[in-house]
C-alpha cells in the first residue's frame, strides 16, 4: 500500500464546510472534459495503471487523500477519501478491448470507457465535490482493477480496506444503468461441457463416433427449456459463448466442448438441467458462479433490473451492515461496442442523481424490505 502525497488543498468549492444547498453543480463541459481526459489512456484490463496520471490529476483537483493498492505488478486499486468515510462510491478502472480513443462531437463523447466506466468515475467525483460544497463530509471513492474479467481488484479491496471503511453506511457502485437505480443483478455462471467420441477417417464414419453431434443435441435441449422471469432481476438467460471440436475436416471428431455463460436467478435450476440433459458421452466440467444480488431500494427513486453483472456483490464486504446500491449515467446497450458513448446531459443527470442518493443514504433512511433495504 502506498500513499499519494501529491494531493493539494481542495479548491474553494470542495473545501467549503458551510452547508449550501445552492452550491453549483459540475456542468456538462466540466464533466465531458474530465471524462475525455481519462479516456485518452488505454486501460484495457491489465493496463489500468496507464490511466493513473489523469485520475490523480482529477483527485488532486478535488483535494482527496489518495492511496494505491498494488493488486498485481503494474496494476493498482485507487482509494481516495475526504474525512472519515461514511459513504463509499466505487467503480472500475479497466475497460474491455479494443481501445478506442475518445472522439467528441458537440455534447457527445465517443470512445472506450466513456460510459463503462470512466464516465462513472467523473460523475461520482463530481457528485462528491458538490456534496462537499454543500457541507457534507465523510466520503471515500474506490477504483478497482479487473472488473471486466476476474474481479481481482474487488477481491483485494474487500480484504485490504475493510478496516478503514468500517464506518461506511453504504456503497454506491457505478455502472451504466441509464440513471436508474438497479433493483438487482442476476447471478453469473460459467459452465464447461464436453462430449467424447471415437476418431476415424471421414470416409469410413461407421468406424468412429462423432463427439460433435451429441454436444449439439445437448445444447439444443437446453435451448428448448422454458424461460424463467423475476420482477427484481429480469429473465434468466444463457449464452453459448465458446464451441469447439474435432481436429480436421476429414477426421471424425473424438472430442467436442462448449462454454456456457448463464445469467441466473435466485434458486436457479440451470446447472441441474445441464447435468440432467447430459448424454452418456457427456461431462460437466469446471463451474464458476457468482450469486444474484438484490440492491437497496431508496424511496422516491426509480428502480429497474439490469442485464449485466458487476463487482457490487464482492464489494458488499466493505459495508456489511450498510446499504448497497448501483446506478450511473450511460447505457449498457452501447457499452462494450464500437459505438460506446456518453452525453453531457446524461453525465449531468447522473451527477444530480448521485447527489440526491448520497443525501438520502446519509440521512439514515431505512425501512421494510423493498424500501431502503439490502
Amino acid at each position: 500500500m502506498t500513499t499519494d502525497d501529491s494531493t493539494t488543498p481542495a479548491p474553494d468549492h470542495a473545501r467549503s464546510r458551510g452547508r449550501n444547498a445552492a452550491a453549483p453543480l459540475p456542468n456538462a463541459g466540466w464533466l465531458l472534459d474530465r471524462t475525455e481526459a481519462l479516456c485518452r489512456a488505454d486501460t484495457t484490463t491489465g493496463r489500468e495503471d496507464h490511466g493513473l496520471p489523469a485520475l490523480r490529476s482529477l483527485l488532486r483537483e478535488l483535494g482527496a487523500r489518495v492511496e494505491l493498492q498494488e493488486v498485481a505488478p503494474g496494476r493498482h486499486n485507487v482509494l481516495a477519501n475526504w474525512g472519515r468515510p461514511l459513504l463509499l462510491f466505487s467503480t472500475h478502472l479497466d475497460t474491455v478491448p479494443p481501445f478506442l480513443p475518445p472522439r467528441r462531437q458537440g455534447d457527445v463523447l465517443h470512445g472506450r470507457g466513456t460510459c463503462d466506466a470512466k464516465g462513472q468515475i467523473v460523475a461520482q467525483l463530481g457528485a462528491i465535490g458538490a456534496l462537499l460544497a454543500r457541507g457534507h463530509d465523510g466520503f471515500a471513492w474506490l477504483g478497482v482493477v479487473g472488473e471486466e474479467t476476474d474481479s481481482v481488484g474487488a477481491a483485494a479491496a474487500a480484504v485490504e480496506f475493510a478496516t478503514r471503511l468500517r464506518d461506511c453506511r453504504g456503497l454506491v457502485n457505478g455502472e451504466p444503468t441509464e440513471n436508474l437505480l438497479a433493483s438487482g443483478q442476476r447471478g453469473s455462471m460459467q459452465v464447461r461441457i464436453a462430449t467424447k467420441g471415437v476418431a476415424a477417417h471421414s470416409g469410413t464414419p461407421e468406424l468412429g463416433r462423432s463427439a460433435i453431434w451429441p454436444l449439439l443435441d445437448w445444447v439444443q435441449q437446453l435451448r428448448e427449456l422454458p424461460e424463467r422471469d423475476d420482477p427484481e432481476f429480469g429473465r434468466e438467460i444463457w449464452n453459448l459463448g465458446l464451441l469447439s471440436g474435432g481436429q480436421a475436416p476429414n477426421v471424425i471428431p473424438d472430442r467436442a466442448e462448449a462454454t456456457l455463460f448463464a445469467r441466473t436467478l435466485p434458486d436457479s435450476e440451470f446447472l441441474d438441467h445441464v447435468r440432467r440433459l447430459a448424454p452418456a458421452v457427456g461431462e460437466v466440467g469446471e463451474v464458476a458462479f457468482t450469486k444474484p444480488e438484490k440492491f437497496a431500494h431508496l424511496p422516491g427513486f426509480e428502480h429497474a433490473p439490469v442485464t449485466f453483472g458487476s463487482d457490487a456483490p464482492r464489494l458488499r464486504a466493505l459495508v456489511p451492515d450498510g446499504l448497497v446500491t448501483m446506478c450511473g449515467p450511460g447505457s449498457i446497450r452501447v457499452a462494450h461496442t464500437l459505438d460506446e458513448h456518453i452525453t453531457g446531459p446524461e453525465l449531468v443527470r447522473g451527477t444530480e442523481l448521485l447527489i440526491a442518493m448520497a443525501e438520502c443514504m446519509l440521512s439514515g433512511i431505512a425501512g421494510s424490505p423493498g424500501e431502503a433495504t439490502r
